[in-house]
């Protein structure tokens, strides 16, 4: 039933992931002019080490457009730029991407794109803050994300620690 569900989701979750890194990149000029000449190319992002209790997460297929953005691939395609992200603990890596932490990534293929995809994930952050301004004014969205950021924070400790403590965890003391 779960794989019934993941089949059905997954390809609405990743046209959100992908809307929301065409929002980040968009709002950088410097970022869509260093994807625009990789138009016509693609990126399979893959979550290496997924949890098997988990339903499988698939492999995101995104092509670079004119534009310099990306839009969500229905097919992987063979020559594509392959990005592997450490997902052996999925609540650290969302909790690291909302507080900034970089996940461990390995990049397989042409090194000229890998370069300045590396580039982007270096120098491009989502400013939520700066977006939450437009809807609740600047004053409440710096609060707000005071809040998150803390909360954020707070919960990727717990995540590390309850990781340590783990049996067979990596970096875990196994006892």
């Amino acid at each position: 039933m779960f794989e019934e569900w993941s089949k059905l989701l997954a390809p609405a979750v990743q046209d959100r992931i992908c809307l929301l890194l065409n929002h980040v990149i968009g709002r950088e000029p410097v970022a869509t002019a260093r994807l625009v000449p990789h138009a016509g190319r693609a990126i399979v992002v893959h979550l290496r080490g997924w949890p098997a209790l988990l339903p499988a997460a698939p492999d995101l297929a995104l092509g670079i457009t004119r534009a310099g953005l990306l839009e969500r691939l229905d097919e992987l395609p063979p020559e594509a730029l392959r990005i592997e992200l450490d997902a052996s603990n999925p609540a650290l890596l969302a909790l690291g991407a909302l507080t900034g932490e970089k996940p461990q990534v390995s990049v397989q293929g042409d090194a000229a794109f890998a370069a300045d995809l590396s580039w982007l994930m270096d120098n491009l952050r989502w400013d939520i803050e700066d977006d939450l301004a437009q809807i609740v004014g600047p004053a409440p969205a710096h609060q707000l994300a005071r809040w998150g950021r803390a909360v954020a924070q707070g919960l990727a400790l717990l995540a590390k620690s309850a990781a340590r403590l783990m049996p067979g965890a990596a970096g875990g003391s196994g006892a």
